[in-house]
């Protein structure tokens, strides 16, 4: 790839850790080299299953806890986010990896699992031919200036308001 961007998929709706996976996926099939950091996330998806299969184009590695962070969070959340930032900023620039998934960062930025400015400092590190994918609701503006594609998934309508729970294979 000559020219990798910065894509951003935020916002209330369902669908952007999805829409990351679909890229990588594609990608993948393209013979790309796939990178997967999952921030906040600790516990097991059916994603990593699919990944799995792909081992030899994608790596998923996650970075959170068996809960997904909140007001109140397990005490080594900070430190395992803190962890990832820089292992994936190591991976970003180790020219090993065409596409870069950070997944979730947003949410470990508003819930100062790690700062913003550490952040824009990996996006300000990407090589050229790298693309470079930030997912998670919450994404702050210095973000979203930065991006080169920001897409905002947003809630019209939802099941959840019905009481129907997460269902393995289609939310997790």
């Amino acid at each position: 790839m000559k020219k990798g961007y910065v894509q951003v998929y935020t916002g209330d709706g369902k669908g952007k850790t999805t829409a990351a996976l679909g890229l990588a996926m594609r990608a993948a099939g393209a013979g790309l080299k796939v990178y997967v950091a999952q921030f906040v996330k600790g516990m097991d998806y059916a994603e990593l299953h699919s990944c799995a299969a792909m081992r030899d184009r994608i790596t998923v590695r996650q970075y959170g806890t068996q809960q997904f962070v909140r007001e109140q969070r397990e005490a080594d959340a900070e430190q395992l986010a803190r962890t990832g930032l820089r292992e994936t900023r190591e991976i970003l620039l180790s020219g090993a990896y065409e596409v870069v998934i950070l997944d979730e960062a947003n949410v470990a930025t508003f819930y100062e699992l790690f700062d913003v400015e550490d952040l824009l400092d990996v996006i300000h590190a990407k090589p050229d031919h790298v693309e470079l994918v930030i997912t998670g609701r919450n994404a702050d503006a210095r973000i979203i200036e930065r991006a080169d594609l920001v897409t905002e998934m947003r809630e019209i309508k939802h099941y959840y308001v019905r009481g129907i729970t997460a269902r393995p294979g289609i939310e997790y």
